[in-house]
């Protein structure tokens, strides 16, 4: 349902707090369901490793290679691992199913214990977070396809994020990343570059091409 904000329950945003968005629409060649989390100012030492572990569980379930016709339920601890290792968690699923031009989320795919084992051609949300009351909230969420993983014995799957949106550089301490972790941001940013780009020139949005590539650098 789309969100109308009222006079009684809308405040005025400012640069020194973070902010969460989570964005979707319904296209004929597909639903999308991307959440970001920005913040305009000087984030405290928590949010940004809140944020960067959030990220990491992000990446680390992204890039993951499993065998085949394994349940969601079984890998999306993966997700978690990096807010487990300093004592911070999130109370919400890992990822749902979604439509292709329909439900945003759809049954049966997805990463709780009730969901049907993962095979490719399936699309996925993968979307950790960290939340602090009254005080801020983090999500990352990426859509992503599950597709056949490059190994020596087959089957074996990993996943293809297909949302193409640059993460808040700001808020990654990169200190915390090991090297893989970092290969693959880089990896995603070059997707992004290649991809939309050209798509922004081509529209003349020349704004959005600058913060682009100056959101995607290495």
């Amino acid at each position: 349902s789309p969100h109308s904000p009222s006079n009684g329950s809308s405040r005025t945003l400012s640069a020194r707090e973070m902010y969460l968005f989570d964005t979707g629409g319904q296209y004929l060649d597909g639903t999308t369901d991307i959440t970001r989390t920005v913040h305009w100012g000087e984030p405290t030492p928590l949010q940004k490793e809140a944020y960067t572990r959030v990220l990491m569980g992000n990446i680390d379930l992204s890039r993951l290679v499993f065998p085949s016709n394994t349940a969601g339920g079984t890998v999306e601890s993966f997700a978690r691992r990096a807010l487990w290792d300093v004592g911070l968690n999130y109370g919400h699923g890992t990822g749902h199913g979604i439509g292709n031009f329909l439900s945003v989320h759809e049954w049966p795919v997805g990463f709780q214990s009730n969901n049907v084992p993962l095979k490719a051609g399936m699309f996925t949300s993968i979307e950790p977070g960290y939340y602090q009351d009254g005080e801020f909230g983090i999500r990352i969420e990426d859509v992503a396809l599950v597709v056949e993983a490059q190994t020596e014995e087959k089957p074996f799957l990993t996943f293809e994020v297909v949302s193409l949106v640059p993460y808040d550089r700001k808020l990654i301490d990169l200190s915390l990343l090991s090297p893989e972790q970092i290969r693959y941001l880089n990896s995603y940013y070059e997707r992004i570059r290649v991809q939309l780009g050209p798509e922004l020139r081509r529209q003349q949005l020349e704004e959005a091409h600058a913060w682009l590539q100056e959101s995607t650098k290495p």
